[in-house]
């Protein structure tokens, strides 16, 4: 190896030590609760560019309610719930399928309905929470900038 070649290596050792002391301790835990606060704040906006539809409803959205994108409606569970047990109860004609419900399809709905109340209620608490979760990122890199310009 030339003699610049060795420079440069231990150049880079040298550099990577620094950083590696400058990451160490407080600030390491720190940086770990930004970049985990900057993940959360990426899940807000896409929900919010996602769920636009179903934002304006977000009041409703208590976990017995959910948003029914295709029909642009909030539905309450319950109902919902009462309605697939009526098409397979009466073996309506289900257009998606080509065939009559049966209580296998009005479970597999029902299933998914409850999990998008779930869904809809976390992504309006994610939405709602933007505002205070950027200022709190904010806040957190002023102190690590300050705490980087200490040392």
């Amino acid at each position: 190896m030339t003699p610049i070649g060795v420079r440069t290596v231990l150049c880079a050792i040298a550099v990577s030590a620094v950083i590696g002391l400058n990451l160490s301790g407080p600030l390491q835990a720190q940086t770990a609760v930004i970049n985990d606060l900057r993940g959360k704040i990426f899940d807000a906006k896409m929900a919010q560019q996602t769920f636009s539809g179903g934002l304006p409803h977000c009041s409703e959205f208590d976990g017995t309610n959910f948003y029914l994108q295709a029909r642009d409606r909030v539905l309450n569970l319950e109902d919902y719930h009462r309605s697939l047990n009526s098409l397979a109860l009466q073996q309506v004609y289900n257009f998606e399928t080509k065939k009559p419900w049966d209580q296998q399809e009005a479970d597999k709905r029902w299933a998914e309905a409850q999990h998008l109340a779930i869904t809809d209620k976390t992504n309006c608490q994610l939405v709602t929470s933007l505002p205070d979760m950027q200022k709190q990122l904010e806040e957190l890199q002023q102190q690590a900038a300050a705490a980087q310009n200490s040392k």
